[in-house]
């Protein structure tokens, strides 16, 4: 009697290691869909599928892309049913359809931590920054005094974590396998960072920076996440040290009573619960900073492979990215369908968007959007148009967004690295109609 077991493997499995193959095994497929194959995806997926022919072989219908897990969402008093991405620690994600807002609600807010959160202020005026280093005159301010010498300024400003759209990647990267929803773009209340540093009189030698909060590690061996960045983001008008969150004080879970925000760069420069800022002659050394920590390959290397990160490069801007909002994923449309008016946001890190377009037959066709400009610089855009639908039946919306340089998001994510860093390609939203 044999031992040996059968190994079933998932649809999504069998995609990721062989598409060409999986279209053989799961839809008896040969090149274009038609027939059987065509009959046998239809019936999976709930409906006929109008553009069948167009749709590339060895992909895997996006309505099925996502496993059969059903994901898990938050409880959280104060919070929206953000989808659950780690409990220890605490991470979760945004679904896209709830970041319709053109300025992010704190309940919609995703969450990213690195360690344990700390306990809330005593008295949150009396909380104590300190800015130290390569300064001619250390200073220790107060968040009151920190309001009442410099001048407030309200921008909205979005926020990425670093590993947003990390599940694009194949093979799977280490971290949490976020989709788009790493992302918001709250109106923020603070003050300038430079306004301080020159209050602390910066000397020649100040070329970076290194932040420092009161979150620890899970281990309680010294800090959560210590990271910095060069001189010249930290001299830029929207860096700022945020006092207030959509003209409220700012939530505990989200770096109460002061943060950093970092607009465009990758979300771990925005320190929470924030502390201690230094200058520094040499790039920072701090927790998250250097191997592969979000640091990204200056040259493709095999995807999958081991890594030091020896010849990486830290992560600044981030890639240009969209959201689609008006819809969510596997929704069902009336049966008459024609028309369908769409919307979302899309942002560029430093950049702006100068388009934005989708499809509905796979990539054979793609259409313009109408795409708004920021309301201030390091904010996200607007996009809206109509799409036409000729029929009943299963489709996919493509919406891909191009940056002010002329970089659209890719069909496949790109620049595989062992941590997820950068991956931004074309997003698929699946619809069904009738």
């Amino acid at each position: 009697m044999s031992n040996r077991r059968t190994v079933e493997r998932s649809v999504q499995e069998l995609y990721r290691d062989d598409p060409e193959r999986a279209d053989a095994l799961v839809w008896g497929r040969r090149g274009t869909l038609k027939g059987a194959a065509l009959a046998a995806m239809g019936a999976t997926l709930g409906g006929s599928i109008p553009f069948a022919r167009s749709m590339p072989s060895g992909l895997l219908p996006a309505a099925l892309a996502q496993g059969s897990d059903a994901p898990q969402f938050l409880q959280m008093e104060g919070k929206a049913r953000l989808i659950m991405q780690g409990a220890r620690p605490l991470n979760a994600e945004t679904p896209e359809s709830l970041l319709d807002d053109d300025v992010t609600p704190a309940d919609k807010f995703f969450i990213r931590n690195n360690g344990s959160v700390p306990e809330p202020a005593a008295d949150p005026r009396a909380w104590k920054i300190r800015v130290d280093g390569e300064v001619n005159t250390p200073l220790e301010l107060s968040l009151g005094e920190l309001e009442g010498r410099f001048e407030l300024v309200t921008r909205r400003l979005q926020m990425e974590c670093g590993g947003n759209g990390r599940s694009g990647f194949t093979p799977q990267a280490a971290g949490n396998q976020w989709g788009n929803g790493a992302i918001s773009c709250a109106e923020w209340t603070g003050v300038r960072l430079r306004d301080v540093l020159r209050a602390a009189g910066l000397k020649d030698s100040a070329k970076f920076t290194g932040h420092h909060g009161a979150d620890s590690h899970l281990s309680a061996q010294g800090p959560a996440i210590s990271r910095g960045m060069r001189i010249e983001k930290a001299m830029e008008e929207d860096t700022i040290i945020a006092i207030r969150m959509n003209g409220q004080p700012i939530p505990q879970m989200h770096g109460a009573p002061v943060r950093m925000i970092v607009p465009g760069w990758p979300g771990s420069l925005s320190q929470k619960w924030f502390t201690r800022i230094e200058l520094k002659a040499e790039p920072h050394r701090g927790r998250g900073m250097g191997g592969t920590s979000y640091r990204e390959p200056v040259r493709p290397i095999v995807p999958g492979s081991r890594n030091t990160g020896a010849d990486f490069v830290d992560m600044e801007s981030m890639p240009v990215r969209s959201v689609l909002t008006s819809h969510a994923h596997g929704a069902r449309l009336p049966a008459g369908t024609r028309g369908l008016d769409i919307r979302g946001q899309a942002w560029a890190g430093d950049l702006t968007v100068s388009a934005v377009h989708v499809s509905v037959d796979f990539g054979q066709s793609w259409h313009a959007m109408t795409v708004n400009p920021p309301p201030n610089h390091h904010a996200w855009q607007r996009w809206t148009g109509r799409i036409a639908l000729p029929s009943d039946g299963y489709f996919e919306i493509w919406y891909r967004a191009t940056d002010s340089r002329g970089r659209m998001q890719p069909h496949a994510a790109a620049n595989w690295n062992p941590q997820g860093y950068g991956a931004n390609p074309i997003s698929r939203v699946a619809i069904l109609v009738g």
